[in-house]
């Protein structure tokens, strides 16, 4: 898999030193280089990059005004470089992979290389399984409606294209959790209040935009305003009014109301 990368930096140096760095990864190819946002904008939207190496600081458009740019298309994952740090939570809340400080040091460049692939892996599994959904879709309709109800071999596939670690900004930090340790997702109002082990962490989104970053077959909704992880539930208890309880690994109680209580019986038995 190769990743075709753009850098961009208004310092002629700072690419030639990224670009030095880069080499000794074989699977990167540069297929562009800007010096300023306006060009970047431009090369992205031509050239349909996997990776964009953006600089913040930059005269006239910088590295955040190139990603509002380009809400228009699908855009390329992006890591930010710059030499201020003051500017990682913004880089984080814009979805960037990574954030890396000038000089951008080797090991930190390979683990952020590492995260890319995982990424673009993710990215490309989910287009892979649409493209088959549709040829399934004119040849073999029965085949098609199989793998949408989450049968067959492409479950693999399928469940790539789900968050895997989400970021959220709390209380002035930035929190990198992984999804496999989320138990419960309760809503207030805009904001999502996430439980992960020992955690609270409050992450402002919508349970509607939330639930489609997260793998439906293990994260159910249980109650209008709240999420269950599945793989969580060591216990369910009837209740006589038709409502019933599950118990979560962590003793928590969460009560199922009885117009979600099928759906969550398909998935645990």
């Amino acid at each position: 898999m190769t990743i075709r990368t753009i850098l961009v930096d208004d310092e002629p140096l700072a690419i030639q030193g990224l670009e030095l760095r880069l080499q000794p990864f074989d699977d990167v190819e540069i297929i562009a280089r800007c010096q300023n946002g306006r060009e970047a904008i431009s090369a992205i939207k031509t050239h349909k990059p996997d990776l964009v190496f953006l600089d913040i600081q930059m005269p006239g458009f910088d590295g955040f005004s190139v990603v509002q740019g380009l809400m228009d298309v699908e855009p390329p994952l992006f890591v930010f470089v710059t030499a201020y740090s003051d500017h990682a939570l913004r880089a984080f809340e814009a979805q960037a992979v990574d954030y890396l400080m000038k000089p951008v040091e080797e090991s930190r460049l390979a683990d952020t290389l590492e995260r890319v692939r995982q990424r673009l892996s993710e990215r490309r599994g989910s287009q892979e399984a649409d493209k088959l959904k549709e040829v399934l879709a004119e040849v073999a309709p029965d085949a098609a409606a199989d793998l949408a109800d989450g049968g067959g071999s492409g479950d693999a596939v399928a469940a790539n294209r789900f968050e895997k670690m989400i970021n959220i900004k709390d209380r002035g930090q930035i929190f990198r959790v992984d999804v496999d340790t989320i138990e419960l997702i309760e809503a207030a109002g805009d904001y999502m209040v996430i439980k992960s082990g020992e955690n609270s962490l409050v992450l402002r989104e919508t349970m509607k935009d939330l639930e489609k970053r997260l793998d439906p077959r293990r994260f159910q909704r249980v109650h209008r305003s709240t999420i269950v992880n599945l793989d969580l539930v060591k216990q369910v208890k009837p209740h006589t009014n038709g409502e019933c309880f599950l118990v979560l690994n962590s003793g928590d109680t969460v009560k199922v109301s009885r117009s979600y209580r099928d759906v969550v019986a398909r998935f645990v038995h």
